[in-house]
């Protein structure tokens, strides 16, 4: 979805009201359905929650901001997760993620590229330790990598998107 919430979206958020219940103890449970429906937390969708049932906007962010597995921005089209877990990590795990996030052209401190078509987000574990260092891109997971064949990886990446994008126009 995108980041402009609309009535139909917001829909979504009224019917998991319904269906959680509008109590404190909802707050975990209603983020994560935001998030499930969004891939992320738009702020109108906060907002609703807060209207709707009075728990306040400060509490619906602490806790968002508390777990890492929320998100206050919108996600990539597509979902790269570098493994950063022991066995990547003595592999050259974090070189991979380095490499990766120069090859997308991600700005200091992004997680996303500017035109919203990759994600880079580092992991504990993919559990695939044997195939260390690993990245998943969406649901395929790629092992065995280092500095060369990431770069070569995001390339496939970034042209089957621009090829996607030609035969949209």
């Amino acid at each position: 979805m995108n980041a402009d919430t609309s009535e139909t979206d917001l829909a979504a958020v009224d019917a998991l009201i319904d269906r959680l219940g509008a109590g404190m103890d909802a707050t975990i449970p209603l983020l994560q359905g935001i998030q499930d429906a969004f891939g992320y937390l738009p702020l109108e969708a906060i907002r609703r929650v807060t209207d709707k049932t009075g728990i306040p906007a400060s509490h619906l962010f602490g806790v968002a901001t508390f777990y890492n597995r929320f998100r206050l921005t919108p996600v990539g089209k597509n979902m790269i997760r570098v493994c950063l877990g022991t066995a990547c990590h003595v592999q050259g795990g974090g070189r991979v993620h380095e490499v990766t996030r120069e090859s997308l052209d991600l700005a200091e401190g992004a997680d996303t590229t500017s035109d919203r078509l990759f994600t880079v987000e580092p992991v504990a574990c993919l559990g695939c330790c044997s195939l260390a260092p690993v990245v998943m891109v969406n649901e395929t997971t790629h092992g065995l990598l280092d500095a060369p064949a990431t770069r070569k990886l995001m390339r496939k990446y970034q042209k089957a998107e621009k090829k996607a994008a030609a035969n949209n126009s």
